[in-house]
């Protein structure tokens, strides 16, 4: 880590971001393109498949049977894969982004591999977050908004009444929708607790919530900058599908050849807007660690604790995010030992025993 630890603007924070993925682009490339690798190859498995069922290869097959089962089986198989994967890649990002932040060397194998030994540390955290963060909002709101509706179907003839309960069931979902979002940023810091300091998952979501108190607000411009990009990421992608529509179009192709034309660009479209959006995933993943280190610096020392380690001036307790508390920063020191019975009453033992020559 060769820039001087202190506490960071937003603005220092993105550029931070955007020099980190540059300087390691194919690392976090690499590490972000393992769930589009994996969909790919699915994809490819199920047609392949797919034409090498009896009939299909010669047209449509006699019985639609045998293709919808096959294809229920792959989804079965293919959705613990997929997850697989995408636990692997989140927190491979996050443990790439915090090993780059240090200095450290990292590759794409030695992060996707750190990632083994916590495989089902990190599946359960991220499935603890998501019922703390949308599941049990959504399920609320979901009780709440079912009886207005039936309410609502229920007054029949009367549009007032439906109007009214209607506006209460919006009020009550754009409500759940603020509390996941609030929630979803108090606990966007969790996963680097996870991955960094290797906190089991519920220690990782309650420090996580506790470290983006003062932060959030700056965390939720950053998911607005990266929607923003997304969008733009996914208008981009659609230039080359509407040329190859809009050339067909004026040219007067036959119907075949429009629909054959269509389709390519749909896959063209679909092809680079997923690229596109997977070279995106690596930016979010950057900047929380980033914001959790800066939190560290404001709430816990971590400039200090970083000096104290490198100075070799403090036990290596790998990411505690207790140790740079010493010096006057909370850090709980031994208690002194207890007076003897032999001490005069009325007078406390000295904090530390002394060495002179004359109390020897």
């Amino acid at each position: 880590m060769s820039e001087t630890l202190r506490p960071s603007t937003l603005g220092e924070i993105l550029d931070r971001t955007a020099q980190l993925y540059r300087r390691n682009f194919w690392l976090f490339a690499g590490v972000a393109a393992l769930p589009i690798g994996v969909i790919i190859a699915i994809s490819a498995l199920v047609g392949g498949l797919i034409f090498a069922l009896p009939g299909v290869r010669g047209g449509y097959p006699t019985s639609p049977v045998i293709p919808i089962l096959t294809v229920a089986l792959l989804v079965l198989l293919v959705v613990p894969v997929y997850i697989t994967a995408a636990v692997y890649s989140y927190a491979g990002l996050t443990e790439a982004a915090a090993g780059t932040y240090r200095g450290e060397k990292i590759t794409i194998r030695g992060a996707l591999k750190s990632v083994r030994p916590r495989f089902w540390r990190y599946l359960w955290f991220m499935i603890l977050q998501g019922i703390l963060v949308a599941l049990i909002p959504g399920a609320i709101a979901g009780a709440l908004i079912a009886p207005l509706i039936y309410m609502a179907l229920k007054a029949g003839g009367d549009p007032a009444a439906g109007i009214a309960f209607g506006f209460l069931a919006f009020l009550i979902g754009a409500a759940a929708l603020v509390v996941i979002i609030w929630r979803g940023l108090g606990y966007s810091l969790s996963l680097a607790v996870c991955v960094v300091e290797k906190k089991p998952a519920w220690e990782s979501l309650t420090r996580g919530w506790n470290l983006s108190q003062g932060t959030r607000g700056r965390i939720f411009v950053l998911i607005l900058l990266v929607i923003a990009l997304a969008i733009a990421v996914s208008m981009i992608a659609a230039i080359p599908s509407m040329i190859i529509i809009f050339t067909a179009a004026i040219h007067g192709t036959p119907p075949a050849t429009g629909s054959a034309a269509f389709i390519v660009a749909e896959i063209i479209r679909a092809t680079l807007d997923l690229v596109l959006q997977t070279l995106l995933a690596p930016i979010s993943s950057i900047a929380l660690v980033l914001f959790y280190y800066d939190q560290r610096i404001r709430k816990e020392g971590y400039d200090i604790e970083w000096m104290m380690l490198q100075a070799g001036l403090a036990p290596q307790q790998a990411e505690s995010g207790f140790a740079a508390q010493a010096f006057g920063l909370g850090f709980s020191q031994p208690a002194p030992a207890a007076s003897s019975s032999s001490d005069a009453p009325g007078i406390s033992a000295p904090a530390a025993p002394p060495d002179t020559v004359e109390e020897q």
